[in-house]
């Protein structure tokens, strides 16, 4: 894996772009509602692989892994726990098969719905599962973590302290947060952010946000706090519910991108898109920053 100083060197010639939302769009491949998505990638590799090979396409440097939910506590209700190492490093190598010339991070998140994360009872049944999981994510070759969507800041100490023990190196943490900077919990964001940037975080920021003219605004606060790089990885604005029952997201990749290079202006330095985007979403932002990200 990386290292943090390794990490910190890509940035060094400007941005770098992420990839946007796996799920939304391999439902639009064929992915039934409700399945484990994790077992079905690994028995329709091509979709994923279809995916990928797109986001390189667009411009993403970094492409997640998708292994969202493949703790073992998430894998259980499905009867895979105890494959929970061999399934994250099989993922990783099917995102490494897709676009060699990517870099593959290993994706965490929260398991608030799982358990009671914000407890602090809990603080070792958290750092147990992702312990299980970052294993399985550095035998298959991950380059990074990262750990999003997070909730409460017990979940990134958790983390933290799990890729310590088993020796990984660079990791991102965002957080989903309300346009002022606060968390769900109440709590303000930025100091969060600051205090995991200093235990050994190799960049913080924001995802799964609802992109809108507040959201430069909100980088430019965390900024206030981060000194490192910054994370920006917005939705496509507020969802509405369709009539089929999913989530559909209104705004289009010409304005999703103003916002985001807005993001880049004032200070975030690593880009992409959560829900609602796809690789048509990158492009334009890899075409608003001037083609070299």
């Amino acid at each position: 894996m990386l290292t943090r100083e390794e990490f910190h060197t890509l940035l060094s010639n400007g941005t770098i772009l992420l990839d946007g939302a796996t799920g939304s769009n391999l439902q639009k491949a064929g992915m039934p509602r409700g399945c484990c998505t994790e077992s079905w990638i690994l028995d329709h590799p091509e979709a994923l692989r279809d995916l990928q090979r797109r986001y390189a396409e667009a411009g993403s440097r970094i492409l997640y892994a998708p292994t969202f939910q493949a703790q073992p506590i998430a894998l259980a209700r499905v009867g895979l726990a105890e494959q929970t190492e061999r399934l994250n490093a099989r993922l990783v190598a099917l995102s490494r098969s897709a676009a060699p010339g990517c870099l593959v991070a290993g994706n965490l998140t929260t398991l608030a719905a799982f358990t009671d994360s914000w407890d602090e009872g809990n603080f070792d049944l958290l750092v147990e599962n992702y312990r299980r999981q970052i294993r399985g994510l550095i035998d298959g070759g991950a380059d990074l973590l990262a750990a999003e969507t997070l909730m409460y800041p017990t979940e990134a100490e958790a983390i933290l302290t799990a890729a310590e023990l088993e020796g990984a190196g660079a990791a991102l943490y965002t957080f989903t947060m309300q346009a002022d900077g606060s968390l769900f919990s109440g709590r303000d964001s930025g100091p969060i952010l600051r205090s995991l940037e200093e235990a050994g975080a190799s960049a913080v920021g924001f995802n799964c946000v609802a992109a809108d003219a507040m959201t430069p605004g909100l980088v430019s606060r965390l900024r206030r706090f981060v000194r490192g790089p910054l994370v920006c990885k917005p939705n496509a604005g507020v969802p509405v519910i369709g009539p089929d029952g999913l989530a559909h997201y209104p705004m289009g990749p010409e304005e999703f991108s103003d916002i985001v290079s807005a993001c880049a202006r004032n200070g975030a330095s690593i880009l992409g898109g959560c829900c609602g985007t796809g690789p048509e979403y990158i492009a334009a932002l890899e075409e608003k920053l001037g083609g070299n990200p």
